[in-house]
């Protein structure tokens, strides 16, 4: 089992997808995290040698920001809307989609259950 940024990777999917179960690392971040290794897509992660796996770890190291840190600077980012009184970080704080979607019929993730007035 290859663990890499504190993640346990599926063992039987190509390395190409099996490292976007990292959080940040997309399709397109996971190939060029195996380009600069010289690592093939095709790859299965139970096939990693352990320098492969060392491989692939320097190099999110050294030029991704995953997991922890990109939650924690997310959360941040989403703070600073919201003490700036911006109308994205007044969507924010009120529970309501900041991207401009209608909210008269849809929205139900962002709002959450309904909740009725009056009704016994």
């Amino acid at each position: 089992m290859a663990r890499i940024s504190g993640v346990d990777l599926p063992k039987k999917k190509r390395i190409e997808y099996g490292l976007t179960y990292i959080y940040g690392i997309g399709l397109h971040a996971s190939r060029l995290i195996l380009d600069a290794t010289g690592i093939d897509y095709n790859k299965r992660v139970f096939e990693l040698s352990q320098e492969d796996i060392a491989a692939i770890t320097a190099e999110i190291r050294a030029n991704h920001m995953v997991e922890g840190d990109l939650r924690k600077k997310v959360a941040m980012d989403i703070k600073a809307l919201m003490d700036l009184g911006s109308y994205r970080g007044l969507r924010h704080r009120r529970g309501l989609p900041c991207r401009g979607q209608k909210t008269k019929t849809n929205a139900r993730t962002r709002k959450g259950k309904r909740k009725t007035v009056g009704a016994a």
